[in-house]
Protein backbone atom coordinates (compact mmCIF):
# COMPACT_ATOMS: atom_id res chain seq x y z
CA UNK A 1 0.00 0.00 0.00
CA UNK A 2 3.16 2.33 0.54
CA UNK A 3 4.38 1.16 -2.55
CA UNK A 4 1.88 2.19 -4.30
CA UNK A 5 1.04 5.69 -2.46
CA UNK A 6 4.51 7.09 -3.08
CA UNK A 7 4.37 5.40 -6.57
CA UNK A 8 1.43 7.67 -7.40
CA UNK A 9 3.20 10.68 -5.91
CA UNK A 10 5.85 10.13 -7.85
CA UNK A 11 4.45 10.14 -10.74
CA UNK A 12 2.62 13.18 -9.76
CA UNK A 13 5.15 15.00 -9.29
CA UNK A 14 6.80 13.92 -12.22
CA UNK A 15 3.84 15.22 -14.36
CA UNK A 16 3.99 18.53 -12.15
CA UNK A 17 8.25 18.89 -13.57
CA UNK A 18 6.92 18.42 -17.33
CA UNK A 19 5.15 21.38 -17.13
CA UNK A 20 7.43 23.68 -14.68
CA UNK A 21 10.64 25.88 -15.71
CA UNK A 22 11.77 25.96 -12.74
CA UNK A 23 11.73 29.48 -12.67
CA UNK A 24 8.65 29.63 -11.36
CA UNK A 25 7.32 32.23 -8.44
CA UNK A 26 9.14 31.56 -6.01
CA UNK A 27 9.35 35.04 -4.45
CA UNK A 28 13.10 34.98 -4.65
CA UNK A 29 14.61 36.98 -7.49
CA UNK A 30 17.87 35.42 -8.66
CA UNK A 31 19.94 36.81 -11.26
CA UNK A 32 18.51 34.57 -13.56
CA UNK A 33 14.82 35.22 -12.84
CA UNK A 34 15.80 38.99 -13.56
CA UNK A 35 17.60 38.66 -16.88
CA UNK A 36 14.48 36.08 -18.19
CA UNK A 37 12.24 38.25 -17.33
CA UNK A 38 13.85 41.31 -18.91
CA UNK A 39 14.39 39.06 -21.92
CA UNK A 40 10.21 38.57 -21.71
CA UNK A 41 9.83 42.40 -21.87
CA UNK A 42 12.40 42.95 -24.69
CA UNK A 43 10.56 40.33 -26.48
CA UNK A 44 7.12 42.29 -25.74
CA UNK A 45 8.74 45.54 -26.85
CA UNK A 46 9.73 43.98 -29.99
CA UNK A 47 6.89 42.04 -31.24
CA UNK A 48 4.60 44.86 -30.05
CA UNK A 49 5.98 46.50 -33.21
CA UNK A 50 5.10 44.33 -35.58
CA UNK A 51 1.80 45.06 -37.17
CA UNK A 52 0.47 43.04 -39.56
CA UNK A 53 -3.56 43.62 -41.50
CA UNK A 54 -4.87 40.15 -40.74
CA UNK A 55 -8.87 41.73 -41.18
CA UNK A 56 -9.36 42.66 -45.08
CA UNK A 57 -12.47 44.62 -44.29
CA UNK A 58 -10.85 46.82 -41.47
CA UNK A 59 -7.12 47.41 -42.69
CA UNK A 60 -6.07 49.90 -40.44
CA UNK A 61 -6.58 47.67 -37.50
CA UNK A 62 -3.42 45.54 -36.80
CA UNK A 63 -1.79 42.55 -35.24
CA UNK A 64 1.33 42.09 -33.35
CA UNK A 65 2.30 39.01 -31.72
CA UNK A 66 3.41 41.03 -28.08
CA UNK A 67 0.05 39.12 -26.29
CA UNK A 68 2.00 36.02 -27.53
CA UNK A 69 4.95 36.61 -25.52
CA UNK A 70 3.31 37.95 -22.41
CA UNK A 71 1.04 34.70 -22.04
CA UNK A 72 3.90 32.45 -22.52
CA UNK A 73 5.88 34.28 -19.90
CA UNK A 74 2.47 33.77 -17.51
CA UNK A 75 2.64 30.29 -18.05
CA UNK A 76 6.50 29.89 -17.58
CA UNK A 77 6.68 32.48 -14.32
CA UNK A 78 2.75 32.58 -13.17
CA UNK A 79 0.40 35.40 -13.17
CA UNK A 80 3.12 38.39 -11.45
CA UNK A 81 5.46 37.60 -14.53
CA UNK A 82 2.60 37.78 -17.26
CA UNK A 83 1.73 41.71 -15.14
CA UNK A 84 5.38 42.78 -15.42
CA UNK A 85 5.65 41.86 -18.73
CA UNK A 86 2.47 43.15 -19.94
CA UNK A 87 3.10 46.45 -18.26
CA UNK A 88 6.72 47.12 -19.25
CA UNK A 89 6.38 45.48 -22.74
CA UNK A 90 4.12 48.33 -24.11
CA UNK A 91 6.08 51.39 -22.39
CA UNK A 92 8.07 52.74 -25.70
CA UNK A 93 4.66 53.39 -26.86
CA UNK A 94 3.69 55.69 -24.30
CA UNK A 95 5.11 58.93 -25.01
CA UNK A 96 3.85 58.47 -28.90
CA UNK A 97 0.41 57.08 -28.47
CA UNK A 98 -0.52 56.87 -24.35
CA UNK A 99 -4.11 56.13 -25.29
CA UNK A 100 -3.72 53.31 -27.26
CA UNK A 101 -0.91 52.07 -24.70
CA UNK A 102 -3.14 52.12 -21.93
CA UNK A 103 -5.69 49.83 -23.95
CA UNK A 104 -2.72 47.53 -24.99
CA UNK A 105 -1.99 46.61 -21.27
CA UNK A 106 -4.98 46.68 -20.71
CA UNK A 107 -5.50 43.91 -22.79
CA UNK A 108 -2.65 42.47 -22.16
CA UNK A 109 -3.21 41.88 -18.93
CA UNK A 110 -6.93 40.66 -18.91
CA UNK A 111 -5.48 38.40 -21.44
CA UNK A 112 -2.15 36.76 -19.64
CA UNK A 113 -3.09 37.12 -15.95
CA UNK A 114 -6.10 34.92 -15.94
CA UNK A 115 -4.48 32.22 -18.25
CA UNK A 116 -1.56 31.77 -16.34
CA UNK A 117 -3.66 32.05 -12.81
CA UNK A 118 -5.57 29.33 -14.54
CA UNK A 119 -2.84 27.29 -15.51
CA UNK A 120 -0.83 27.65 -12.42
CA UNK A 121 -3.69 25.51 -10.80
CA UNK A 122 -4.43 23.06 -13.61
CA UNK A 123 -0.76 22.21 -15.26
CA UNK A 124 -1.87 20.57 -17.90
CA UNK A 125 -2.97 20.54 -21.69
CA UNK A 126 -6.83 21.11 -20.64
CA UNK A 127 -5.39 23.31 -18.33
CA UNK A 128 -3.83 26.23 -20.89
CA UNK A 129 -6.79 25.50 -23.19
CA UNK A 130 -8.90 26.73 -20.21
CA UNK A 131 -6.92 29.60 -18.96
CA UNK A 132 -6.36 30.78 -22.60
CA UNK A 133 -10.18 31.01 -23.40
CA UNK A 134 -10.81 32.54 -20.05
CA UNK A 135 -8.47 35.07 -20.65
CA UNK A 136 -9.63 35.80 -23.91
CA UNK A 137 -13.02 36.69 -23.25
CA UNK A 138 -11.83 38.89 -20.66
CA UNK A 139 -9.37 40.43 -23.03
CA UNK A 140 -12.08 40.73 -25.76
CA UNK A 141 -14.08 42.42 -23.08
CA UNK A 142 -11.70 45.19 -22.27
CA UNK A 143 -11.06 45.72 -25.79
CA UNK A 144 -14.45 45.99 -26.79
CA UNK A 145 -14.94 48.51 -23.93
CA UNK A 146 -11.38 50.24 -24.47
CA UNK A 147 -13.14 50.93 -27.64
CA UNK A 148 -16.03 52.28 -26.52
CA UNK A 149 -14.29 54.48 -24.41
CA UNK A 150 -10.97 55.44 -25.74
CA UNK A 151 -11.08 55.65 -29.21
CA UNK A 152 -13.91 58.72 -29.60
CA UNK A 153 -10.83 60.64 -27.63
CA UNK A 154 -8.28 60.28 -30.33
CA UNK A 155 -9.87 59.08 -33.36
CA UNK A 156 -12.27 62.33 -33.67
CA UNK A 157 -15.73 59.27 -33.62
CA UNK A 158 -18.18 59.61 -31.47
CA UNK A 159 -19.06 56.48 -29.42
CA UNK A 160 -22.18 55.52 -31.33
CA UNK A 161 -20.41 55.55 -34.48
CA UNK A 162 -17.41 53.30 -32.42
CA UNK A 163 -20.08 51.31 -31.21
CA UNK A 164 -21.76 50.62 -34.78
CA UNK A 165 -18.70 48.99 -35.44
CA UNK A 166 -18.58 46.62 -32.73
CA UNK A 167 -20.48 43.84 -34.80
CA UNK A 168 -18.79 44.09 -38.22
CA UNK A 169 -15.56 44.56 -37.47
CA UNK A 170 -14.41 45.16 -33.51
CA UNK A 171 -15.49 41.68 -32.52
CA UNK A 172 -14.56 39.25 -35.49
CA UNK A 173 -10.97 41.40 -35.52
CA UNK A 174 -10.41 40.65 -31.77
CA UNK A 175 -11.70 37.25 -32.13
CA UNK A 176 -9.12 36.33 -34.70
CA UNK A 177 -6.71 38.23 -32.36
CA UNK A 178 -7.30 36.06 -29.85
CA UNK A 179 -7.20 33.04 -31.91
CA UNK A 180 -3.90 33.45 -33.12
CA UNK A 181 -2.58 34.08 -29.74
CA UNK A 182 -3.78 31.04 -28.53
CA UNK A 183 -3.29 28.45 -31.14
CA UNK A 184 0.18 29.53 -31.85
CA UNK A 185 0.90 29.90 -27.24
CA UNK A 186 -0.18 26.34 -27.24
CA UNK A 187 2.24 24.82 -29.84
CA UNK A 188 5.22 26.77 -28.86
CA UNK A 189 5.17 26.83 -24.91
CA UNK A 190 5.79 23.49 -24.26
CA UNK A 191 9.33 23.56 -26.64
CA UNK A 192 10.07 27.34 -25.08
CA UNK A 193 9.61 25.34 -21.59
CA UNK A 194 11.79 22.97 -21.82
CA UNK A 195 14.16 25.36 -23.13
CA UNK A 196 14.05 27.61 -20.33
CA UNK A 197 14.53 24.56 -17.94
CA UNK A 198 18.03 23.91 -19.75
Amino acid sequence: MSISSSSASSNRASSNRSHATGVADSGRWSTRRIAVYALFVALTMVTSFIELPIFPAAPWLKYDPSGIVCLIAGFAFGPSAAAIVSVLGFAPHLFGDPWGTLMAVGVALALSVPASLVYRRWRSRKGAVAGILLGAVLALAVAIGGNLVITPIYAHMTVAQVAAMIVPILLPFNLLKFAIHGVVTFLVYKPIANLLRK
